[in-house]
């Protein structure tokens, strides 16, 4: 595939679906940084820092023309508008840029990522916020980190076996989180964000869900939780996160879902502090 000067490589469609996911964010990810070095200028989207660039454009789109070929029965949902409805059960859902304005003003902290996940799930603790997923994979190109895990692969990171910080309690970890400045100001999302935040020993705020959860996954940083998370920021890392042996959840307070990762422990107590606070009508 050709993106103006920029040749991306055919993927082989006998790959089995890890390696196919490997080398999908690991080619979409590397796209958007040789893109990104010819310059590149922002779109606005709902707000200064929520920004969309071509780069976002081509990498999703190279991930969509090699799915169809590659899995031709797989469904795709892609964060840029791809939408594929499927036969086979199964959907790729694809965050071709995460953290685009970390990407957009030069910073490293930014990655592409994929996740594969099984359609009407029933399993998940909501079903429609947290549908059960097969496997992620995120890269995070200028530090050449590719995660990568699932139901029947243990984590890695570039291949080596990770398995998180251990089962601490929230106090002694640190905790990764994103909150929107809007979002301080309404209650709704202020006070458990706050109830939660006050329970780690230190917190993270990095602008990419998914480098901050494979960090969750490889130990880096303890726990994470963030507000109305989509699939493609939610299901790549969640993968990797519970191959690692850590755990997940989704707590519903105030109308919105809180997504939740760390060790068992982390979890469960970041979980209480987000419903402790009082319920609006």
């Amino acid at each position: 595939m050709t993106t103006g000067r920029h040749t991306a490589t055919e993927l082989d469609p006998t790959l089995n679906d890890y390696q196919l996911a490997s080398a999908l964010v690991r080619e979409a990810g590397q796209l958007a940084l040789l893109m990104r070095m010819g310059g590149l200028q922002g779109e606005r989207k709902t707000s200064v820092s929520d920004v969309v660039t071509a780069a976002d454009h081509a990498a999703e789109a190279y991930v969509l023309e090699q799915l169809r070929r590659c899995r031709p029965e797989d469904g795709i949902l892609g964060e840029e508008g791809a939408s594929v409805a499927g036969t086979s059960g199964r959907t790729w859902v694809i965050d071709p840029v995460d953290g685009t304005y970390n990407f957009l003003h030069g910073s490293t902290y930014w990655c592409s990522a994929i996740a594969l996940k099984r359609d009407g799930s029933d399993h998940g603790t909501n079903p429609v916020a947290d549908p059960d997923v097969l496997l992620g994979a995120i890269y995070q190109p200028e530090l050449d980190k590719l995660w990568l895990g699932g139901e029947e692969h243990p984590a890695t990171l570039n291949g080596e076996p990770i398995s998180g910080s251990g089962d601490r309690a929230v106090g002694e970890i640190s905790a990764a989180t994103y909150i929107h400045p809007t979002w301080l100001a309404d209650p709704r999302a202020a006070m458990p964000w706050h109830a939660a935040a006050v329970t780690a020993a230190s917190l993270r705020m990095f602008g990419s869900g998914s480098c901050d959860l494979g960090r969750v996954a490889d130990g880096e940083l303890g726990c994470w939780f963030q507000h109305s998370c989509p699939e493609w920021d939610w299901l790549p890392g969640k993968a990797i996160v519970r191959a690692a042996g850590g755990d997940t959840a989704v707590v519903k307070v105030n109308g919105l879902n809180w997504f939740v990762a760390g060790g068992p422990t982390a979890v469960r107590e970041l979980s209480a502090a987000l419903a402790s606070v009082p319920q609006f009508a």
